[in-house]
């Protein structure tokens, strides 16, 4: 059974507080955090602000995806500001292997995510320093986009490394995650989900929650 990450990106902006809450309460472990900066990708989401302002209200693991060119700048701060996954990007033009000590020193688990045109090769250098990684199924930037299935495949050719390396490492997809496509994305071997409109954009957050975890159980 994949664990279902509901994505903060699709949320009603005018009532976060309550929005997370609400999928807390229909058993929601994980939220994923959305953090672009108008330049890696054409988009602008969150700041630390938001993390901070979410962090007492809820006891879910705060999963932070910095979609950011230079992420090395702002770990600390996000760090700092209640995250508890920080996954940078293995395009970014910050030097990795400083992102990820930097996430460690700061107390957290590091993740590398890697876009739909991008090997999954080039997160083996790193397999062996981090604890998270995420396979995008959409190109970075805007939610509401269909899953490109084809991605999937990268899935299978990660886990083979992880295993010859002895290492247990969670792999999460992200994009385009609904309930006509989230059993043949658990088939593939993601052990998480990200799932924006497919919760937030359901009246019933709760019972969308509850769909999707129990079609990922095989």
């Amino acid at each position: 059974m994949a664990v279902i990450a509901p994505s903060l990106l699709s949320a009603d902006f005018t009532r976060m507080g309550e929005e997370v809450r609400e999928i807390e309460s229909a058993g929601t472990q994980v939220l994923h955090i959305d953090i672009m900066d108008g330049h890696f990708v054409p988009n602008l989401t969150f700041g630390y602000s938001m993390v901070k302002a979410l962090r007492p209200i809820t006891g879910m693991v705060f999963d932070v995806h910095l979609m950011m060119t230079d992420p090395v700048n702002y770990i600390e701060n996000f760090a700092k500001a209640g995250s508890d996954v920080i996954t940078v990007h293995t395009e970014c033009d910050s030097e990795l292997d400083k992102c990820i000590d930097l996430i460690h020193k700061c107390g957290k688990k590091a993740g590398l995510s890697i876009k739909p045109k991008t090997s999954p090769e080039a997160l083996f250098p790193y397999l062996d320093m981090i604890e998270h990684i995420l396979v995008m199924t959409v190109e970075p930037g805007f939610g509401g986009q269909s899953m490109m299935t084809d991605c999937l495949d990268k899935i299978s050719v990660i886990k083979a490394e992880c295993t010859a390396r002895g290492l247990n490492i969670p792999i999460m997809i992200d994009g385009g995650v609904n309930a006509s496509n989230v059993r043949m994305a658990a088939k593939a071997g993601a052990d998480m989900m990200v799932a924006g409109n497919a919760v937030f954009g359901a009246s019933d957050r709760a019972a969308a929650f509850r769909e999707l975890s129990e079609l990922s159980q095989i």
